[in-house]
């Protein structure tokens, strides 16, 4: 998630809103939009982080939290930064550098080797959402619903935009007909925005039943996020026109993933869907009855791994949508795992960070920080970088 503000989704307003909204909800209809012959081309089908990077939450545009390095079955803590406040945010990696929001208000960018504060910005509230590097600028979000776009290099604001609501999920980025960089950001005032990364102004903006919590994936031409209203909403980019909606039954709390034709969600009432987005059906559905899904998925051609409110990872066929295998931690797991080549990394809410074979879910190794990981990993050559509710950003080699 793009880091989940669980304080906001468990206040009794924001669940009542969600589940009426999500109530009586058909969970196979679909009211689509067929698109062109060109919009059916697949989706995001390479590995995250090409040289080294991690730009933005989940590795890269199609969201898939999926890295095909290595990493060893132990790994050793590098450093530590303290921030001042608990850091949800999920940080990204790009140019030798670890950029990562805190709720103290700030962005901060770190040497990713030692962990030596390059600079710092303080925005306007609390930072939650995860940043997105494009082209040498930082783009990300406050919880007072002000969304900026910060030099990399230094920090220095180039533009701010204001949205009606709370930003607590990531943004990401497409490259229009005229090849100009537009920047998509959800809200908690229910609107999808493109804004021309240029100007810092609006290009269009969709409007959905309820809070965007999580962040927009994004794969050939399409847009593609779900919300408080149950919905998985499918949006062209050229013009924010509707594609498709998927009602999934239940809200949506965490991010989307895009793979191949399908995309692949996790609701409130534990389901995680695997649907097409060229046919606008549920392809499966896997179940873990009631508990939420607030982790987004990371997806392979293989399999799909998830974490649950159950306390456990789930790593789920891809094809059959069944069951491979589970990890039991000790506490909800609301970070978002990242496979990394033949492992898998998460955090848990019981404090640690764990490292797990992507074959059998065996535990490989883990650590012990001992307040809840809500930020979820960036994984790039070789390192492992993530928040902390204790305010401080950890890095593992």
């Amino acid at each position: 998630m793009s880091v989940v503000s669980r304080t906001a989704l468990w206040t009794m307003a924001a669940v009542a809103i969600c589940l009426v909204l999500a109530w009586g909800i058909g969970r196979h209809r679909m009211q689509r939009n067929e698109p062109d012959a060109d919009s059916k081309q697949a989706y995001g089908q390479r590995a995250a982080n090409p040289g080294g990077y991690w730009p933005q939450f989940h590795g890269d545009q199609a969201q898939s939290g999926f890295v095909s390095g290595h990493l060893p079955e132990q790994l050793s803590l590098a450093w530590r930064f303290k921030a001042g406040d608990e850091v949800k945010s999920s940080p990204a990696i790009v140019d030798g550098r670890v950029y990562i929001g805190s709720s103290d208000k700030h962005v901060y960018a770190l040497d990713v080797q030692t962990g030596r504060q390059v600079w710092s910005a303080v925005l306007d509230d609390m930072v939650e959402a995860s940043p997105t590097l494009v082209d040498n600028v930082v783009y990300i979000g406050t919880l007072a619903g002000t969304f900026y776009a910060l030099d990399a290099g230094s920090g220095s604001s180039r533009w701010i935009f204001s949205a009606g609501d709370k930003l607590a999920g990531g943004a990401n980025w497409f490259r229009d007909s005229e090849n100009r960089l537009c920047i998509l950001v959800g809200s908690y005032d229910a609107s999808i925005y493109c804004i021309d990364a240029r100007t810092g102004k609006s290009v269009w903006t969709y409007k959905t039943g309820s809070f965007i919590n999580g962040s927009p994936a994004v794969g050939e031409g399409y847009c593609v996020f779900g919300g408080c209203d149950a919905v998985i909403h499918v949006l062209s980019t050229a013009d924010g026109a509707r594609a498709g909606e998927i009602n999934t039954g239940a809200y949506i709390a965490g991010s989307a993933a895009i793979r191949g034709n399908h995309v692949y969600v996790g609701n409130y009432e534990g389901e995680l869907l695997k649907a097409s987005l060229t046919e606008g059906q549920v392809v499966w559905r896997y179940s873990i009855d009631y508990n939420p899904f607030i982790s987004s998925p990371a997806v392979t051609d293989e399999v799909v791994v998830i974490g649950g409110g159950d306390m456990r990872v789930h790593c789920v066929d891809n094809r059959t949508g069944k069951a491979r295998w589970t990890y039991t931690s000790l506490g909800p797991v609301d970070s978002s795992p990242v496979i990394a080549g033949d492992k898998v990394i998460a955090g848990s809410d019981d404090g640690r960070l764990y490292l797990l074979s992507l074959a059998d879910g065996r535990l490989l190794w883990s650590y012990e920080i001992g307040q809840s990981i809500t930020s979820s990993p960036a994984v790039a050559d070789g390192m492992v970088v993530v928040g902390c509710d204790d305010g401080m950003v950890y890095c593992f080699k």
